[in-house]
């Protein structure tokens, strides 16, 4: 790489939109029963909370395999990892259709529909890397951002809908043949690498990056960010029918309460992302969307008016979930020479964790008789706040002036 321009192949384009389609369909099956937890319940005969726990199997199995998952990332690539992830969401996912109707195998194949989560959500960074030049990391990681988002919405606005109009089984089983095609599709087009590298790649073993990256504080500071930022919206995704419901709101608008603020971080993740890699600045953007998003949840705890509620899930999807790519792609690059896999994975891990305690929470501050959240919800936006002052910390990403000159070259799919 000394000296010579680096090349770059349209095909990175099909690449990311594969990786898209798969992190997107398990994310849809992660979601799936947050908007219509009540009537779940009433479908399954269990507690509001058993239903929670659909959920929240995936932050518990994240813990236990992320570590694993983005070993098998940084040394096998995005074929074999991502594929095993594409694999066990397509096979679980067709699995939970045909049994849709059994709570017991419903919550099995959740567990191994959340095993496959680590393989894909953890490789976002390592795509960027493979495939897309430095100055197109951000955008890239913002656009495998996006799909998280796209695969979130989708399940928050779609399943009430099927659910009232076609039933609970026909819901899922359209949701299993869905992954089902994604996982082929993963396994038929995508291809580990280019035939040139696309810039610095070069990176030191996972266990050695991953003790590297625990010394700088910078890396540090980000985990406590990740830590808030992303527990807090899993918390709030999880449970945001039992949020809206005790202000009369129906199991439809709390889905498109969820969808408005998934939508904000599909716009958010796109135009924040794009801005963060043309002003080559990541520090500022993160600290602006961690003090604009608590307005956001500012609003949706206290909203009795549906469009003002949607306008707060907007503002708090906007500038909360555009965080997350350039957060992932800024601890890529200030844990550099750690793997990508290992960076984005740690910081994936932090939010699961807090997503774990802030539910169970959530759940357990509930006022009684009312079961209102709104205590919580205070407590959470507290916690975004003391976020923003964290970042005011962190130092700028130096990775980004170090780009050598980009030219494209075309690549056939079969090459």
């Amino acid at each position: 790489m000394s000296g010579e321009n680096i090349k770059i192949y349209p095909y990175r384009w099909v690449i990311l939109a594969i990786f898209m389609l798969v992190v997107s369909v398990n994310q849809l099956m992660w979601i799936t029963f947050a908007p219509i937890t009540g009537t779940a319940a009433s479908f399954y005969h269990v507690s509001d909370l058993s239903i929670g726990l659909l959920s929240m199997v995936f932050m518990v199995v994240y813990i236990l395999v992320s570590i694993p998952a983005s070993a098998i990332i940084d040394i096998y690539g995005i074929r074999i990892a991502v594929g095993i992830g594409a694999v066990l969401t397509g096979i679980f996912g067709l699995m939970r259709g045909i049994m849709g109707s059994y709570y017991t195998w419903v919550i099995v194949a959740q567990i191994g529909i959340a095993i496959g989560q680590p393989f894909l959500v953890n490789a976002m960074t390592t795509v960027a890397a493979r495939w897309f030049p430095m100055r197109e990391r951000a955008t890239a990681s913002g656009l495998g951002s996006l799909a998280m988002y796209f695969g979130i919405i989708l399940g928050m606005a779609l399943t009430p809908y099927l659910v009232i109009h076609s039933g609970m089984g026909f819901m899922l089983i359209i949701y299993g043949i869905v992954s089902g095609i994604a996982a082929i599709v993963f396994l038929a087009l995508v291809k580990e690498r280019p035939p040139t590298p696309a810039g610095q790649e070069e990176r030191s073993l996972v266990f050695d990056g991953m003790k590297n990256m625990l010394h700088r504080k910078n890396y540090i500071l980000l985990l406590v960010i990740f830590f808030f930022g992303l527990g807090i919206f899993n918390a709030v995704a999880t449970w945001i029918e039992e949020i809206v419901r005790p202000r009369g709101f129906s199991i439809t608008e709390a889905g498109m309460t969820g969808g408005m603020m998934i939508f904000g971080g599909l716009a958010g993740a796109a135009i924040i992302s794009w801005l963060s890699d043309r002003y080559r600045r990541r520090v500022p953007f993160i600290m602006v969307a961690l003090a604009i998003s608590s307005l956001g949840l500012l609003g949706i705890t206290f909203a009795t008016s549906y469009v003002l509620l949607l306008i707060s899930a907007f503002i708090m999807g906007f500038f909360l979930l555009s965080a997350g790519p350039i957060g992932f792609q800024y601890g890529a690059e200030i844990a550099f020479p750690a793997p990508e896999g290992t960076s984005n994975g740690l910081l994936m891990l932090m939010g699961q964790i807090s997503g774990i305690a802030f539910i169970f929470g959530m759940d357990f501050f509930k006022t009684p008789g009312t079961g209102s959240m709104t205590y919580s919800l205070l407590i959470l936006t507290g916690l975004l706040i003391m976020s923003f002052f964290l970042a005011t910390r962190l130092k700028e990403s130096t990775l980004l002036t170090k780009e050598k000159p980009v030219e494209t070259t075309h690549i056939h799919p079969s090459a």
